[in-house]
Formats: C-alpha cells, sequence, structure tokens
C-alpha cells in the first residue's frame, strides 16, 4: 500500500490459495480435497477520500482457477471443468451528505471465460457479467431510520457457445425502524418490493418430464420470492 497523498492511497494484492464454490467438497468425509482448486489472484486500486464525505475505491483484479466447479443438474451437484480466468473492476461508493443521510453504490464488471480451447465454447455457464446495488439510508431522525435498497444482477451465459443466456434482474427493499426508549425497535421490512417477477437463479440442461420421450434441453429457474412484508420486534435487556 502506498499514500495517504490528499487523503488518497494505492494498494496492490496478490496471493495463492484454494477455491471451491461447493461446500459440499470440502467438507466431504470420502474425499476431503473433491472440490477445492488452486487459484491464484491480482489486484491493483485506488481508495481515496478526497471529496469531502465521500470514501471511494476503484480495483482492477484477475483470477485464475486450475478447475472451475460447474452446476450439472441431472445429478444436482457440482462437478470439476475446465481451467478458467476472471478479470474485472470493482467501484465501491460510500456517501455522507449529511449526519442523518447515507447513501452507498457498488458496481463490478467480469470478464469470465474458461482458459483452455474447445470447440464447446469458453464462457461459463452462470457467470454473470454485471452486478450493481445502491442504497439510500436515513439514521436517527429521532426515533425514526430508513433505508431503501437496490440489487441488480445482470445478465450471463447459461451454456458455453453463450447462444442462451439469463435474464438480468432488478429487485427493491425497504426497512423501516422506530425505536422505543433505549431498549426496543420495531422493524418493518418490505422485501421485493414492486412485487417484480424476476429468478433468483437461471440454469440450462437436459430434462426429461413424465409424458416426455426423450430429454429436453431447456431453463430451469428459481424465482425470486413475490413481495414479503416482515415485522420484527426486538427487545433488549
Amino acid at each position: 500500500m502506498l499514500g495517504p497523498w490528499a487523503k488518497t492511497e494505492l494498494f496492490v494484492n496478490a496471493g495463492r490459495g484454494f477455491h471451491s464454490n461447493d461446500a459440499r467438497g470440502v467438507t466431504s468425509a470420502v474425499d476431503p480435497a473433491q472440490g477445492l482448486v488452486k487459484a491464484k489472484g491480482h489486484e491493483l486500486g485506488l481508495r481515496s477520500e478526497i471529496v469531502p464525505g465521500l470514501q471511494s475505491s476503484i480495483a482492477l483484479w484477475k483470477l485464475d482457477f486450475d478447475s472451475e466447479l460447474v452446476y450439472v443438474g441431472d445429478a444436482g451437484a457440482t462437478e470439476a471443468n475446465r481451467p478458467s480466468r476472471r478479470r474485472g473492476i470493482e467501484w465501491n461508493n460510500r456517501y455522507v451528505p449529511l449526519p442523518w443521510l447515507l447513501i452507498d453504490a457498488d458496481l463490478a464488471w467480469t470478464h469470465a471465460r474458461f482458459s483452455d480451447a474447445d470447440p464447446a465454447g469458453n464462457r461459463i455457464p452462470n457467470a454473470v457479467d454485471k452486478v450493481a446495488s445502491m442504497g439510500v439510508t436515513v439514521r436517527e431522525l429521532g426515533p425514526w431510520s430508513a433505508s431503501l435498497q437496490w440489487r441488480y444482477l445482470g445478465s450471463g451465459a447459461l451454456i458455453e457457445d453463450n447462444s442462451v443466456r439469463s435474464h438480468s434482474s432488478l429487485t427493491t427493499n425497504l426497512r423501516v425502524s422506530r425505536r422505543f426508549g433505549t431498549k426496543t425497535e420495531l422493524t418493518l421490512d418490505v422485501f421485493n418490493l414492486f412485487d417484480r417477477k424476476v429468478n433468483d437463479i437461471e440454469y440450462f440442461y437436459e430434462s426429461q418430464l413424465p409424458g416426455e420421450s426423450a430429454p429436453v434441453a431447456d431453463r430451469h429457474v428459481h424465482p425470486a420470492e413475490p413481495r414479503t412484508v416482515r415485522v420484527t420486534l426486538r427487545r433488549s435487556f
């Protein structure tokens, strides 16, 4: 790390380790090494507070995996696949223009590809290209607090040749809280505020339903929860 200069610093990170996106492979008593692959990563970034009230950082990064774990629908599990390389950029911001107001915004873009040659294609299934989140929080206006959060997941390839892609999604969550004295707080959460019909996850693989003469390749989705309301009463002792 270098700096600070004018409330700004540069940072560089590099490391080697092991990676898994399936905890079943890591905790398996039969083959504890299954699912863990060698990984190496690099990061170069800048972090600054030169603008009053704003903490902002931007980073360029790269990750190399010896093997990519890919979901297999028929088995309902992941399996080791081809080596991969990911690179991208992340921009994170936290802004406090007023003592009672907080605005945060995080954006990321990723270029994810298999790193070897294969006629099937080089796209990594279910690796989305863009992710973003933004929130506005009003804090401690008397006994009241509130926040509005947006989450965006971009489209991503569902198969290696990129001929089928997932749909992007945007959801909104609302939270309103009120304190009653120093020990009691009542909170209202509304998830998927606008009741958007989006999917939390999408896969594309062959499956066969009763009555079908042969397996059919199609989308398999897990829809996001509809608008949901939760009320929480918390009491401290």
